[in-house]
């Protein structure tokens, strides 16, 4: 049995990984999510604001990053859409327009057809200056952001009414693939003005350690990854996938990506595990023959 697997050939592992990653695709294997302390109080922050309230969605995100960003964005606009607060999308990165205008079709447009852009709804659209962006927004929205994506002035944009600068939102909601994101919404937001706004955000797995200093003064909310989405889909889904389409008497696919994602990754990483025990059980059992020989 050791020479066996010793000498394994090694398109065997390669095989294993393969159908450890396409076979819960294929089966779309759901694992049950016990949301942690983190996705909660993204929930919350968004969940305990008022009917009404606005929150701005900042996208900085591209398709390289769709795998993990794009499900905890999905719920994030399903949330704040069900909660009734209106939603002002804006962009650091150039194609986050592109994601912005995904979640607009697939979520609001599609399940939520009553929400009339301009009155709960606006895109923004992309503004280049990376963080001078945000310092800019926080005395003068207009200023920076002076008309929406489609070119009408945001002086005749009924929800813009009002908003003279970020101070006048109630809530930051970013999804952040690296530079500008978290990070710098953080530094030239938050922290010149720690008691008047907040932010929820959620990362890329590499991103997230850099985040966590921020937790919880800063930044109260955080979802990691593709682990984090699964958790606040949820949570999402338990208290408002009733508002919902289904399909076949299932939640409509685009709301069960991050539980749906996470069925590959535990099989994956579950085999990987297997396989480094694996090979150092038969490294010291060859170790303990040489000796003996």
């Amino acid at each position: 049995m050791y020479e066996f697997f010793r000498d394994l050939d090694r398109r065997w592992i390669f095989l294993l990984m393969f159908l450890a990653v396409s076979v819960p695709i294929l089966a779309q294997l759901q694992f049950p999510e016990k949301p942690t302390g983190l996705a909660e109080s993204t929930f919350r922050e968004i969940d305990d604001l008022p009917p009404g309230s606005r929150v701005l969605l900042a996208f900085d995100y591209d398709p390289a990053s769709e795998g993990e960003l794009g499900p905890m964005a999905t719920s994030f606009v399903l949330h704040c859409a069900a909660k009734g607060h209106r939603m002002y999308f804006l962009a650091l990165w150039p194609v986050g327009t592109r994601m912005i205008e995904q979640k607009i079709d697939s979520v609001l447009r599609a399940d939520f057809p009553h929400l009339v852009y301009g009155q709960d709804y606006v895109n923004l659209g992309f503004k280049t200056g990376n963080e001078g962006v945000i310092k800019l927004i926080v005395s003068d929205f207009p200023r920076a952001f002076p008309a929406d994506i489609q070119g009408t002035p945001v002086s005749d944009i009924p929800m813009m009414q009002g908003i003279r600068n970020l101070l006048d939102l109630d809530l930051i909601a970013n999804v952040s693939a690296g530079y500008p994101g978290t990070k710098e919404w953080i530094q030239y937001a938050v922290t010149p003005n720690p008691s008047d706004i907040r932010i929820v955000a959620g990362c890329t797995g590499v991103q997230a350690p850099l985040m966590y200093p921020y937790i919880p003064s800063q930044l109260p909310g955080l979802l990691a990854a593709i682990k984090g989405a699964a958790e606040y889909e949820k949570l999402v889904m338990d208290r408002y996938g009733h508002l919902v389409h289904a399909e076949d008497g299932r939640v409509s696919g685009i709301y069960a990506e991050g539980r749906r994602r996470m069925g590959p990754q535990l099989i994956a990483h579950v085999l990987m595990v297997i396989l480094i025990i694996a090979g150092n059980v038969i490294y010291f059992v060859g170790r303990r023959r040489e000796a003996r020989s």
